[in-house]
């Protein structure tokens, strides 16, 4: 087959010997970017829009009482540039708007309109489709088994994260401390070691009576 036509994907870089948590990992990160491959290319193509202006969206339509910046920020885990850089987009469009935020003057909520409420509609039914669609091949108890085991999996590798920053933390906090005790050390060394001030002739001198 000509290396032209061969199809390519993360899991094409896993090696029959690999690990075998390796192999699921690669495996899982596929699926997610063909699917997610699907749905950029459609929502462009039959809604003239991004994945990113979606998600963005999404997360408004789960807060009708609108949300601040950092807060979209947190949510979907991207930089506070790229947020407002979307939001503005979305406002010149008529499909989100700014609202003031009493308890803090220099903040400000974004909310959809109600023309972004029925562009987003549109678009999540659209969007609900091709999913079911991408993920059709498994039955219904299929699916749910594998709800199941990625629950499972999902837990167990949350659990995994918080202890690694457990020991992350616990790390740097002794680091810091003998660090600290270190400085302090060189600088009794250095006070042990250098030579005592002279005494000023004029202070220690009597006066003659």
């Amino acid at each position: 087959m000509p290396l032209a036509t061969v199809r390519t994907d993360r899991e094409t870089i896993a090696r029959s010997d690999d690990h075998r948590a390796l192999r699921i990992w690669l495996r899982l990160l596929t699926c997610t970017q063909m699917i997610e491959r699907v749905v950029r290319s459609r929502l462009r193509s039959r809604f003239r829009t991004t994945l990113p202006r979606f998600d963005l969206m999404a997360q408004l339509e789960r807060h009708a009482e609108g949300l601040k910046m950092n807060q979209l920020s947190r949510l979907l885990m991207v930089t506070g540039g790229n947020v407002t850089t979307i939001v503005d987009q979305l406002e010149k469009e008529g499909l989100v708007e700014r609202l003031d935020e009493p308890s803090d003057r220099r903040a400000f909520r974004i909310r959809l309109t109600k023309s972004g409420e029925r562009s987003f509609a549109e678009m999540a039914r659209a969007h609900e489709e091709w999913v079911v669609e991408m993920l059709s091949g498994l039955s219904r108890r299929e699916q749910d088994e594998l709800l199941r085991l990625l629950a499972r999996a999902k837990e167990h590798a949350r659990t995994r994260s918080r202890s690694s920053r457990t020991r992350s933390c616990a790390i740097t906090s002794a680091r810091s401390r003998t660090s600290r005790a270190s400085r302090s050390c060189c600088c009794a060394a250095r006070a042990a070691t250098s030579p005592p001030a002279a005494t000023s002739t004029r202070s220690s001198a009597r006066s003659p009576r």
